[in-house]
């Protein structure tokens, strides 16, 4: 399985987010609601003279600090929480703030809006079902405050508000409940989407350039061997001269003389194609060869891969894509040969054979301002309604029963546009799918 593919399975909508947040998170957060709470009742009882059932409120407040405590004890074994343990812990902040609530008039207490925090906390760090849980939670315990609830001691006596002023508290709490939670939530999953995203696009790369580094060790020591095996061959070749064919040696000299002529041929395969094998001991090579490197791994039987070239100049007065009257390069760019280039068109090449029904041209095009590199399938295309967001990690399929497009593109754009490349999405007037890719110099050498 691929980086993008395990990345992909872990943001599908509504599965569980572990490890999301640390229980040190959600303990310091309530540390700081005990604070406020044990204020809040300091003052109204004290300062203001509004009599509070003191000793429920403060047992309610000092059963979060007992909870606190023995979270403390097994922060150590347990760091990280899965998602339902984190979820429990802020259904317990949202039953411990309702009691309070109950006991402090209910909706009509003025912190009552603060039952909203625990449900923002939830949509920050928590999967899809267990924020509509904790939210349908919050719901039932507003119902229940709109209903049942001890009266708020005013001094002038207890305060006695319209039925229709708890109806729309009631409302308003439900209402902001409901579209903070899905407002965070979308932003928050967003948010890990793309951080994922980057996360497997330097994964990939990461991989690419190990295997990159392993292919220029292998032709490095192809071409170190080179000379040790020549003497070899010069002196086995000695010996087979000196030592006469009936003699018991010769058909060891024999066997060692076949032996060094297949490790040539290895060593000459190593060195002549390397790029094959995921490496290049040289900085530039030539764009064809790096397509061909980025484009082996992906090809398919039924699909045909066809490699385009076209070189212009254009002179003075005529524009760049007009060479009239001016000399054609004949010579193929010198391209740096980066993982990050090898890998994204890879995974362009990759999607366009997917989608594919007979043939994929990549076309090459340049001339000394420009390099163009084109992938062209002839399959259904882009949909139209996602074409504007093709780039983007994780949007749906491009045509219904062909495939996915989940991080490969956003990958191969994330790394391309790290060399310099400029990368566009279009439909071909065929109507099949083609991606562009654009580079400025000192990303190639068009030579004349």
């Amino acid at each position: 399985m691929t980086d993008a593919d395990t990345a992909e399975r872990s943001l599908r909508p509504g599965a569980a987010i572990d490890g999301r947040v640390t229980l040190r998170t959600l303990i310091l957060i309530r540390w700081i609601a005990i604070a406020g709470q044990l204020t809040a009742v300091l003052v109204v009882q004290f300062g203001l003279g509004v009599a509070l059932p003191l000793g429920p409120v403060l047992a309610a407040i000092g059963a979060s600090v007992l909870l606190n405590l023995a979270a403390l004890a097994q922060r150590k074994a347990r760091p990280r929480l899965a998602d339902r343990d984190a979820a429990l812990y802020l259904g317990y902040d949202l039953l411990q703030l309702s009691l309070l609530l109950y006991l402090t008039g209910g909706l009509h207490n003025p912190f009552a809006v603060l039952i909203l925090a625990p449900l923002t906390v939830a949509a920050t760090i928590l999967s899809r079902n267990a924020v509509a849980g904790l939210t349908l939670l919050a719901l039932a315990c507003l119902t229940a405050l709109a209903l049942w609830r001890f009266p708020l001691p005013w001094p002038g006596g207890p305060l006695t508000l319209p039925p229709l002023f708890s109806l729309g508290t009631w409302l308003a709490l439900t209402i902001s409940a409901i579209f903070i939670t899905g407002y965070v939530w979308s932003v928050a999953q967003e948010a890990r989407r793309i951080s994922d995203a980057l996360s497997a696009s330097q994964m990939a790369l990461a991989r690419e350039q190990k295997l990159s580094a392993l292919g220029a060790l292998a032709a490095a020591a192809a071409h170190e061997l080179g000379t040790p095996l020549g003497t070899i061959s010069l002196v086995a070749k000695e010996l087979a001269r000196e030592v006469p064919p009936d003699d018991p040696l010769a058909e060891d000299i024999a066997l060692l003389q076949s032996q060094a002529v297949r490790c040539r041929d290895i060593l000459a395969d190593l060195s002549r194609k390397p790029e094959a094998e995921g490496g290049e001991p040289y900085d530039r090579l030539p764009l064809r060869a790096l397509i061909e490197a980025a484009a082996a791994p992906h090809k398919l039987p039924h699909v045909e891969l066809r490699i385009e070239e076209h070189a212009s100049r254009h002179p003075a007065g005529h524009p760049a894509g007009h060479p009239a009257g001016g000399a054609e390069v004949s010579s193929l760019p010198m391209v740096r040969r980066s993982p990050e280039i090898i890998h994204g068109l890879g995974n362009l090449v990759q999607n366009a054979m997917q989608f594919a029904h007979t043939q994929v041209v990549v076309r090459m095009e340049w001339d000394q301002d420009r390099l163009t590199v084109s992938v062209t399938d002839d399959g259904p295309g882009f949909p139209p309604g996602l074409l504007a967001r093709i780039g983007e990690p994780y949007i749906s399929s491009r045509a219904e029963g062909r495939g996915h497009m989940g991080l490969g593109i956003f990958i191969a754009e994330t790394l391309l546009e790290r060399t310099g490349a400029e990368v566009s999405f279009t439909n071909s007037r065929s109507g099949g799918a083609s991606v562009v890719v654009r580079w400025q110099p000192p990303i190639f050498d068009a030579k004349a």
